[in-house]
């Protein structure tokens, strides 16, 4: 089934994003955006994962988590989180060409809504907070320990 390869590709993309913007958080500590967009990522594999549940097929595993490299320092990391949410969008606009089921078309769109309405902005807001090639944390928001 055609819709099951697209519930596929995106979880694993939401995978990997997830992955990889907890490696810049274990690596550089807990600073906004990657805090907030982390969490996001992982509610965007859970609502995947409800649709593969309904479906009755079992989802993939996570080959991303702990297997990303970390980012040499925080100004790649807001550039990688940018780069990152254009190819989502990029790819939703794919996957949703490819399927016409409208539970999967729905929760696509959200996704797909949310990275670019919520996370590319707040990495490009990143980016310009870093403003310069040495990615220093001084205009990084920190969140303090909870």
């Amino acid at each position: 089934m055609k819709t099951i390869e697209v519930l596929r590709e995106a979880l694993d993309d939401e995978y990997r994003a997830r992955a990889t913007y907890q490696k810049v958080i274990d690596t550089f500590g807990p600073l906004r955006p990657f805090v907030n967009i982390v969490e996001a990522e992982d509610r965007h594999a859970q609502a995947l994962l409800a649709l593969f549940a309904r479906f009755g097929v079992e989802p993939p595993p996570d080959k991303w988590a702990g297997r990303v490299p970390a980012p040499p320092d925080l100004l790649e990391a807001c550039q990688a989180g940018v780069d990152a949410e254009i190819e989502n969008e990029a790819m939703y606009e794919r996957l949703l060409r490819q399927t016409e089921h409208p539970d999967v078309l729905a929760v696509m769109r959200r996704l797909q809504q949310a990275s670019q309405e919520r996370h590319l902005p707040a990495f490009r807001r990143c980016l310009e907070r870093m403003g310069g090639a040495d990615g220093t944390v001084p205009h990084a928001v920190r969140i303090p320990p909870s």
